[in-house]
């Protein structure tokens, strides 16, 4: 066998769901860090495990013909991509599989579903319309960008390519107010400073929310700062502060001042125009997630006369588009913000058959089923932990017809599908979509049937 410090020459054989290579020496498992299929590499035992050793990547052999050299600068400090050194087509590939590994691992009935190809972007850069940074001081110099991979150390970027060019200038300028003002960032270690990150959420026509996220309510050169900031920066059209007072690793807290502008923007999927929030849920990418919620329409074939479930609807989205085709749509979501945006988002749209409800999907969907509201067609789009079990035996009683799930995490997908089996459904058809390009994880839309009907 071998032991840390042990350097070994090794041939990267596949890829987990964490983006790392993965190796065998002497039939025991190794996974390295920015190695790939059909790298053979020299690595270092860095920590060994019961089942598994990582190793450190120290010198490549052979390069595999999937590698590529990473487009950004920052890629091999930064956490915020994992894929970036995998040709593109090869990472399209990857997810996949992953989604397929997944589905057999939680043994799923794979006979006669279509996998399909992942659906991928032709230009996977700058497609991000929300970035959360991290703001620190070292070495008494302000720095602000991404954790580096697998710690909450920042790391100083001065633009990020999954991010547009208007968000790079804003956090670019931000930084340089902050040194101009002598406004200090938050240090965990002593409770000192005030500013612990800052988000930016765009939307298709490059307008900015600027959100500044705080330990307490007040910091030097408040207002100074907002004006020179949105003098400077015309995309911004409100910046929001939020107060996150707790010494966690928490993006935000709960409590949203505005500063200027209206404390909101909207944007657009298809037709349908939304108000996004501070904290609202929104599909981080606005081309892909048009592709993603066209698809799960398109597999929830609705009809005039058929009821719709939206689980997990967030601000109303699919319920929305969904709502165009069927009698009458039910959204349920947890947070209460969401659904104050997704009645808005239906009256703004002029849609009149979405009715919201804010809760848990666990006790809301059984009071609806109980009340005998019952659904023909139930699409879910949860969050990472996937379904609560008592969404998954309401679905399963009220037999609809169908059930179309989104999902970003195919662990999850994969268990609540197995579960929807057992429950007399089917899976038919599996669409992997490319919303998180560069980065290990992957969208999926699928599409259930019941067995048979009474």
């Amino acid at each position: 066998m071998f032991e840390n410090g042990q350097i070994k020459e090794v041939e990267i054989i596949d890829i987990n769901h964490t983006g790392q290579g993965v190796a065998k020496v002497d039939n025991f498992v190794v996974f390295v860090d920015n190695a790939v299929t059909g790298d053979i590499v020299e690595i270092e035992i860095a920590e060994k495990k019961k089942n598994y050793a990582v190793g450190k990547l120290k010198k490549i052999i052979k390069e595999s013909e999937q590698r590529i050299s990473p487009t950004c600068s920052y890629y091999y400090n930064c956490g915020g991509c994992q894929l970036m050194h995998l040709n593109y087509n090869a990472n399209l590939f990857y997810k996949k599989n992953r989604v397929i590994n997944e589905l057999r691992r939680a043994s799923v009935n794979m006979e006669n579903v279509k996998v399909y190809e992942t659906m991928g972007m032709e230009e996977p850069f700058r497609y991000r319309n929300k970035t959360a940074f991290s703001v620190a001081e070292k070495n008494k110099e302000i720095i602000i960008g991404p954790y580096e991979q697998g710690t909450y150390n920042t790391v100083n970027i001065s633009g990020c390519m999954l991010q547009t060019t208007e968000a790079d200038r804003a956090v670019e300028l931000f930084k340089n107010l902050m040194i101009k003002h002598n406004i200090k960032a938050y240090d965990k270690r002593t409770g000192n400073g005030t500013i612990k990150n800052v988000v930016v959420r765009s939307n298709r026509k490059n307008e900015l929310m600027f959100i500044i996220v705080t330990s307490s309510e007040s910091f030097p050169a408040k207002q100074t700062l907002v004006e020179e900031l949105t003098t400077a920066i015309k995309e911004i059209k409100t910046v929001v502060q939020n107060i996150n007072s707790k010494n966690t690793n928490l993006v935000m807290g709960h409590k949203n001042i505005t500063l200027y502008g209206e404390g909101t923007v909207t944007d657009t999927i298809g037709n349908l125009t939304f108000t996004i929030s501070p904290e609202t849920f929104f599909q981080i990418n606005p081309q892909q997630t048009e592709k993603l919620y066209e698809k799960a329409i398109q597999y929830a074939d609705l009809k005039k006369d058929q009821v719709c479930f939206d689980i997990y609807c967030g601000i109303g989205t699919i319920s929305l588009m969904a709502a165009k085709k069927a009698k009458k749509v039910y959204g349920v979501e947890i947070v209460e913000q969401s659904i104050i945006n997704a009645k808005e988002n239906a009256s703004l749209n002029n849609i009149k058959n979405a009715e919201f409800f804010a809760g848990k999907a666990e006790v809301v969907l059984p009071k609806l089923y109980k009340k005998n509201i019952k659904a023909d067609v139930v699409i879910v789009d949860p969050p990472r932990k996937g379904c609560e079990k008592e969404v998954i035996d309401t679905i399963i009683s009220m037999r609809s017809e169908k059930v179309v799930y989104v999902s970003c995490n195919p662990s999850t997908l994969a268990r609540d599908i197995k579960m929807l089996e057992e429950g007399g459904y089917r899976l038919l058809e599996v669409q992997p979509v490319d919303q998180f390009p560069w980065t290990h994880h992957v969208e999926v839309v699928t599409l259930l049937v019941k067995e048979c009907y009474d």
